[in-house]
């Protein structure tokens, strides 16, 4: 993830802001009267990582394997292939059945629909499009709908009808990028309110370059988090400690769920990374997800 990349981080303030005050409202009302075990899915944009061939995947595996062993390593799944194609069925039977029990699939809208159409006129696409991700049956998550960075606050009449049309079976987060989105404080108000009244998750995207798409407003009692890293910088552990604070002070206020996506540069940066952020959660929280682990390598020729 390119978007609010910058190659130097020396004047960026990294700390989050404070929470939304709709924030904690929006919690209570939503926190059941029988408590759930709050869920936490980790994972990255892409699972052809050819680089963790011999250490998080085996050495030697093909390319249709590289599902079954990412699975292995991480429980969910950022689909950005679905951005550039809409999948057929059995290419989505393929991906649910590469994975185990509890992963989850969050598909990202075709840029034909977001990009190219702008979400205007678009049920030719979407149809199609929802009915292909509900092949993942319990292995879909939330599908997420990135608006480009040209599209702002004009366009919201639009935005909000394709929000009222979209299909109700599929949960959908939105991600907004145009700044000016988020300028004015009372239009940024009126867009997270219609998108908690839709049941709309607003996606927060933590880069270093936009400060501004981190308004802590959660819309729904779902939180997901896009992280820009970079490299395992010191600044990615602070970022870490303090993501793994606030979405433990959001458990507690009665978050039932959070997806937290991993965008690094080098792909072998993102399980050190994902190692350190899951130990902090499961230290604070009392969740426990499994950390990426470097598998074992037969060694050829050895006879013990």
């Amino acid at each position: 993830m390119d978007f609010g990349r910058l190659p130097d981080l020396r004047y960026v303030n990294f700390g989050l802001p404070p929470d939304h005050p709709d924030t904690a409202p929006l919690l209570a009302r939503a926190r059941p009267a029988q408590p759930l075990p709050p869920a936490l899915y980790v994972g990255c944009p892409i699972w052809t990582n050819k680089d963790w061939l011999g250490s998080y995947f085996p050495l030697g595996i093909k390319e249709p394997e590289y599902l079954h062993y990412y699975a292995r390593q991480f429980n969910s799944l950022e689909l950005n292939t679905t951005h550039y194609r809409i999948p057929d069925a059995p290419t989505v039977r393929r991906w649910r059945a590469a994975v185990g029990p509890g992963f989850q699939f969050c598909p990202k809208l075709p840029r034909s629909i977001s990009h190219e159409r702008e979400l205007f006129q678009t049920d030719d696409l979407v149809v199609p499009f929802a009915r292909a991700i509900e092949e993942l049956g319990p292995a879909l998550g939330w599908a997420f709908l990135q608006l480009p960075p040209h599209l702002g606050p004009e366009h919201l009449p639009r935005l909000e009808r394709f929000l009222l049309d979209w299909p109700a079976a599929v949960p959908l987060a939105v991600e907004l990028r145009h700044p000016r989105w988020f300028a004015d404080r009372g239009l940024a108000d009126a867009v997270f309110a219609t998108l908690e009244a839709l049941n709309k998750t607003l996606v927060i995207t933590d880069v270093a370059g936009r400060r501004d798409v981190l308004p802590m407003r959660l819309t729904t009692p779902t939180a997901f988090v896009r992280f820009n890293g970079h490299g395992l910088h010191s600044t990615d552990y602070q970022r870490a400690d303090a993501w793994a604070e606030r979405l433990a002070t959001w458990y507690a206020q009665g978050l039932h769920t959070a997806y937290f996506f991993i965008h690094q540069r080098d792909v072998r940066h993102a399980p050190i990374w994902t190692q350190h952020f899951l130990a902090r959660i499961k230290e604070l929280t009392g969740i426990v997800v499994a950390p990426p682990a470097i598998i074992p390598q037969a060694v050829q020729g050895s006879l013990f």
